[in-house]
């Protein structure tokens, strides 16, 4: 078991070594990416990951076969050499975007010779708490170096050997780069996450990825601020209009590409009048092995294929499998009515061939993305360009949606004078220019 004050000594190195990540130029932040990235491919680097998360799967497998792990979480611990070629991928598109941190935001002359700047710079020290993905831990650290941020990294225990691998990698690539390997941190059990929740004084944010329920319980049990990455409760609504081809193809994409996301749906709402499109995208569903629970207009809709009764808890269900709930809507204000019920505000898509539905739709859903015949799978931050993500923030302060870079930066105020005085300016006296500059 972790000491607590082994995890505060780690909180307190990595401060000082993200200080010396953060002072280091974008081009060498960059290198730094392009190099983490090279080594993920590297023949025997790469066959030491594999060879660490065969270990982790065949006792993954083992704790299934014992009831004691879901499908899903298991599905969840599998690093592959396409997830390797991906996550190197994502590397080298965060080397690529532009330099955020230190972007100057705002630059304004109060006076002569007073002039007020606003600059980007990073959080400090993150506190990153995963499910059983391993991948995530160079997606993270990979955010965490192009934003200057150390982060200490809490995976899930199925992973464990994989999670060390990859952290002993990256330890390799900071120090062949003259880096303190401190800015990246592995915590390896659950004590020394309670460790890490009282480290008021050396950790800026929390990052939470995992159930409301296991949210809260990190929101109640610290002072550190916390950035949820709640349910993936998602939904897809077959519209009056949906053309069936176009319905069943974004159906199974959403279900069925990678059904433990949490971008996923785990809900398909359809028209009363969609009905062939319905049908489509059920039987392509089928054939796919997806188990199908709806309620009665879905089961009668369909009666060629097995679907089950659904029950009101499956409208409230992450599955993270290959089970699907369906149910009639009579409207689209209906289909609204039923996301805003039992949605978890992450992801929401619509399938219509109407641009005012559409339209409707995306102003009256309150969620991170809203998507307009579209997959809900693109919710993710390689797909939207931003190299990767440390999470889906389904909340509505500092970011929202996927959290990539610039929801890892901050903003300090610069104000450089020549010896002015707030006292000389205000009514009756001196007043202040407010003029913008060129950033």
């Amino acid at each position: 078991m972790t000491e607590p004050n082994t995890i505060e000594s780690m909180a307190a190195a990595a401060r000082r070594a993200g200080k010396q990540l953060a002072a280091q130029t974008g081009q060498a932040r960059v290198a730094l990416l392009q190099a983490l990235a090279s080594a993920l491919e590297a023949p025997a680097r790469a066959a030491a990951l594999l060879e660490a998360n065969r270990a982790d799967l065949e006792a993954a497998n083992a704790a299934l076969a014992r009831g004691e792990l879901s499908p899903a979480l298991v599905a969840r611990v599998a690093l592959t050499e396409s997830k390797l070629a991906a996550l190197a991928d994502g590397l080298r598109q965060l080397a690529a975007m532009p330099e955020l941190l230190g972007a100057r935001q705002v630059h304004r002359e109060l006076d002569e010779g007073l002039v007020l700047e606003r600059v980007s710079c990073p959080l400090g020290v993150l506190g990153v708490v995963f499910e059983a993905r391993p991948d995530a831990v160079p997606q993270i650290t990979g955010l965490a170096l192009k934003s200057g941020n150390a982060v200490l990294l809490k995976g899930g225990s199925e992973a464990l050997r994989t999670n060390r691998a990859l952290v002993e990698l990256i330890h390799a690539v900071l120090g062949e780069h003259g880096l303190d390997p401190a800015c990246v941190g592995l915590l390896e059990d659950r004590a020394a996450f309670r460790g890490l929740l009282e480290c008021h004084a050396q950790v800026d944010l929390i990052i939470a990825r995992g159930s409301g329920r296991f949210v809260q319980l990190v929101m109640d049990s610290t002072k550190i601020p916390v950035l949820g990455h709640a349910e993936g409760l998602c939904h897809l609504y077959l519209h009056a209009d949906a053309e069936p081809l176009r319905g069943a193809a974004i159906a199974v994409d959403a279900k069925c590409s990678y059904p433990a996301a949490c971008n996923a749906i785990e809900t398909l709402l359809w028209h009363a009048e969609a009905r062939d499109a319905t049908r489509a995208a059920l039987a392509e569903l089928a054939v796919r092995g997806v188990e199908l629970r709806g309620d009665p207009a879905t089961v009668e809709l369909a009666q060629r294929l097995d679907i089950q009764p659904a029950t009101e808890e499956d409208w409230g269900t992450e599955y993270g499998e290959l089970i699907l709930a369906v149910r009639q809507v009579a409207s689209l204000d209906e289909a609204l009515a039923h996301i805003e019920r039992h949605g978890s505000r992450h992801t929401e898509a619509i399938v219509s061939t109407s641009e005012a539905a559409g339209e409707q739709f995306v102003r009256s859903v309150d969620a991170a993305c809203v998507f307009v015949n579209a997959s809900t799978r693109f919710a993710d931050g390689y797909r939207f360009g931003l190299g990767a993500e440390v999470g889906i923030a389904t909340g509505k302060l500092h970011a929202r949606g996927p959290v990539g870079v610039e929801g890892l930066l901050t903003y300090r105020w610069l104000l450089r004078g020549q010896g002015h005085i707030a006292s000389d300016y205000g009514p009756d006296k001196k007043p202040l220019r407010h003029r913008d500059l060129e950033n």
